[in-house]
């Protein structure tokens, strides 16, 4: 018979392991949504009121500076042609901040000419050797620090030799083609216009719609010899005949304008596969309709191939802000 004692001690020993073994809990689960409390921020004392003052006016100068252009862009091969030989190029820089630099954009139209593939090489070849060789003399000066005196170029010279340099870009690697090339260098509330062929640039604003380049195509200079209207222009047979464009020969001849623009203005850039199918009447009432610079050149190229879309179709633009 066990003695009792060690049944009392065998009892509370076995209470004793029951007590130390661990006892399971259940999982908690976490709320993947819940938030954890950020930890209190000591005390700061009050800013300085003139400092306030001094933050806001900064604020308010870098929101100012922030207002920039707006561009759109649309093209289409049209409806008869199986191949585009229109080039866009848009090239675009902001710089916002307490030296703030303007809004700056350099937007080329060119069309080619040539066959065969000549004409979009010409054009591709003329669109990059233009945009190489002025923002190469442009971007290191606006890029500069304004504080120091770094030489600024002037802007008519710049998109003069780089006009020059991409027709001889054209001569050299596409000696069978041709282009137009029309540019706009919008830098601020300034845009210099350089221009060869019958790609068209105009300036359109609330109370005004020009046409800044001139064509420079066989009709035209009929036209202004007196010796052609505008409605027999328009059907003429060689109103696609070029007298001037790029890649024709050395010693070009290149338009060139500088212009202010108004708070709002737009700057349209388009080939003769839109203006020659869409009037200038309708045209302005497309941009004015639109809601967005992009939208009026995807609507300019509707309409120009609702009217036939014989020829490749470009459009771009630019407005300025108010």
């Amino acid at each position: 018979m066990p003695n009792i004692f060690e049944k009392l001690f065998g009892a509370l020993n076995k209470k004793d392991k029951d007590l130390e073994a661990p006892v399971p809990v259940a999982p908690v689960r976490r709320d993947p949504d819940a938030t954890m409390p950020l930890p209190s921020l000591p005390a700061t004392q009050p800013m300085d009121e003139k400092k306030v003052i001094q933050i806001q006016e900064t604020l308010s100068g870098a929101q100012e500076a922030v207002k920039r252009f707006v561009v759109g862009v649309a093209q289409d091969v049209g409806r008869v042609r199986n191949h585009n030989e229109d080039v866009v190029l848009v090239f675009t820089g902001h710089l916002a901040g307490l030296e703030p630099m303007p809004s700056f954009g350099l937007f080329v139209v060119a069309d080619g000419m040539g066959g065969h593939s000549l004409g979009e090489r010409a054009s591709g070849l003329a669109a990059r050797k233009v945009a190489h060789a002025a923002l190469n003399q442009i971007l290191p000066s606006l890029l500069a620090d304004p504080q120091s005196d770094t030489e600024r170029p002037a802007l008519r010279e710049v998109m003069e030799s780089a006009m020059q340099a991409a027709n001889r870009a054209v001569v050299e690697g596409v000696p069978e083609g041709g282009t137009t090339l029309t540019c706009a260098l919008v830098i601020g509330e300034q845009v210099i216009m350089a221009h060869v062929g019958d790609s068209r640039m105009y300036i359109i604003t609330n109370e005004s719609f020009e046409q800044l380049t001139r064509d420079h195509s066989l009709v035209q200079r009929l036209q202004e010899l007196g010796q052609l209207s505008a409605a027999e222009a328009a059907v003429h047979p060689q109103r696609s005949v070029l007298y001037r464009a790029v890649g024709q020969g050395e010693g070009l001849e290149v338009d060139v304008d500088v212009r202010r623009l108004t708070p709002g203005a737009r700057v349209l850039l388009c080939s003769d596969g839109m203006w020659g199918l869409v009037p200038d009447e309708k045209i302005r009432e497309i941009v004015f309709a639109a809601a967005t610079p992009q939208a009026a050149c995807e609507a300019l190229v509707v309409a120009a191939n609702e009217a036939g879309g014989p020829d490749n179709i470009s459009a771009v633009m630019v407005q300025l802000p108010y």
